[in-house]
């Protein structure tokens, strides 16, 4: 969801700002030469990738800024959407150029791997599906455990998995499989800086459970699996309750109607209806199906210009 993939990027700028103070850019490397870590990172589930020497670490920093927009480019980004979308387009080319140049560089850095999560991050803002799987097989092929990269690309290719697809089955039997494997490794493998606040960590891996479920749901879906979309969608929702994405409960309640639940799912939909404004893409599909649920449940046949309504793409 995009929603939920907007979250588990503020959610990481979030625990990556905790690790400012060491004087490093945005994501946590080693310390520099002659430095060594702070002991409580070795509590950590993980450690996070480090620098070997300072002109690795020189060279990681620079790329790791070229990953921003400039003053230029933030201040043209305001004018209208269309500039904003150009530069963030710009951005995220810029940043796998970046990524690419420190790899060929630094072919054995561990800290190649943030490089390429920041592309990830930035062409799934720009909208790239394409590139945005890209940049995450790449970091997966560094680390196949990953777990915000494995939900990423669980969800391009959840999203971009037609019913006409021929190898559709395969490719949401990969989705599902990164899901489920998200869920173990969130908990294991994720690489958290020396003094970030619980609770930023807990909130990170609550948003990343929070979006496997929703994948895994989206597929079941799809699949006409209706009670196993119920289970899986309930579980997204219940992973994040402070923040529950209205696609993933307006997908809930359509899971609900097409069992014929239709007080259950006329609850949920009353839910999408609060959680959205009138007039939004997800609000008048909220509003469509509540009002075709209340037709159902008082006992009338829904009227045929109230169509049950389909769950957005995301």
């Amino acid at each position: 969801m995009k929603q939920t993939a907007m979250l588990v990027a503020l959610l990481m700028m979030a625990i990556a700002a905790s690790a400012q103070g060491t004087g490093q850019a945005g994501q946590q490397a080693a310390p520099a030469p002659g430095q060594t870590a702070p002991a409580t990172a070795a509590a950590q589930a993980k450690r996070p990738p480090q620098t070997k020497t300072q002109p690795e670490y020189d060279a990681w920093k620079a790329a790791d800024a070229s990953s921003r927009p400039s003053p230029e480019e933030q201040a043209t980004a305001q004018k209208s959407a269309g500039d904003s979308q150009q530069i963030s387009a710009t951005v995220a080319a810029r940043t796998e150029k970046a990524a690419d140049d420190f790899a060929t560089k630094f072919p054995d850095s561990e800290v190649r791997i943030l490089l390429y999560k920041t592309a990830m991050r930035n062409y799934q803002g720009s909208n790239n599906a394409e590139k945005t799987e890209a940049m995450g097989r790449k970091v997966l092929s560094l680390d196949a455990d990953d777990p915000e990269s494995l939900v990423t690309v669980a969800e391009v290719i959840a999203e971009r998995t037609r019913d006409s697809d021929l190898d559709r089955d395969q490719r949401y039997d990969d989705a599902m499989k990164m899901a489920t494997r998200s869920l173990t490794t969130a908990d294991t493998d994720i690489s958290v800086p020396a003094g970030t606040p619980q609770d930023r960590v807990d909130a990170y891996k609550a948003g990343l459970r929070s979006q496997a479920y929703s994948i895994m749901g989206a597929i079941e879906y799809n699949k006409n699996n209706f009670p196993a979309a119920q289970e899986q969608l309930q579980k997204s929702i219940d992973a994040f309750p402070s923040m529950p994405d209205p696609v993933v409960v307006l997908r809930l309640a359509l899971s609900l109607d097409k069992q014929s639940k239709y007080p259950d799912a006329l609850k949920v939909a009353n839910r999408v209806v609060e959680l959205t404004q009138e007039g939004t893409q997800i609000g008048t599909l909220a509003r469509r199906e509540r009002d075709r649920l209340q037709q159902l449940t008082g006992g009338a046949a829904a009227p045929a210009t109230t169509p049950q309504a389909q769950p957005p793409k995301n």
